[in-house]
């Protein structure tokens, strides 16, 4: 993964960093013989538009509001298709999905969580990882999946005031 700040905090094109997206998963479809759908496209589409993460019933309610379907297994076979072809990451933390930045690459990312806004970016883990392998091998504990996921404030929240709790003076 390449070592820039996480695309949901920088500032970006994001019609383009979106296009590139879809150009990505239609490549990575096509090279694994499989089919990019116009429900499963769409599903994707929804996932790029704000960067953040969104459930598969907010899924399913876009998708219904479009003709989709309205029945969960729409929602839940795109998304699993998504995920399988390493396009979509599950955010275990909100039982939610998000769009991968890296598609087609190996790699082991971290979700940086906003708890304000909700944005959730994708970051390099990979240190982390070699950290927990090492650690885990010291136990004889061989790591086979993980997952990194952190929840703070991101960098719009952070610029933020923060609220008062003192009242305003009564006129």
């Amino acid at each position: 993964m390449p070592n820039h700040p996480p695309m949901a905090f920088a500032s970006h094109d994001h019609s383009h960093c979106s296009g590139d997206m879809l150009a990505q998963a239609q490549a990575i479809s096509a090279a694994k013989g499989a089919r990019l759908t116009p429900v499963r496209r769409r599903t994707l589409e929804l996932l790029l538009e704000g960067h953040r993460a969104m459930g598969a019933y907010e899924v399913l309610e876009r998708l219904a509001a479009e003709g989709f379907g309205k029945q969960p297994p729409v929602a839940y076979r795109a998304l699993e298709f998504l995920v399988d072809l390493g396009l979509v990451h599950r955010i275990n933390r909100l039982n939610a999905f998000a769009a991968c930045m890296d598609p087609g690459e190996p790699h082991t990312p971290a979700f940086l969580i906003c708890r304000t806004c909700h944005l959730v970016a994708e970051t390099p883990a990979a240190r982390a990882r070699a950290a927990l392998e090492a650690s885990a091998a010291e136990s004889g504990f061989v790591v086979e999946f993980a997952s990194f996921e952190a929840v703070g404030l991101c960098p719009g929240c952070t610029a933020k005031p923060a609220p008062t709790d003192t009242p305003a003076p009564a006129t």
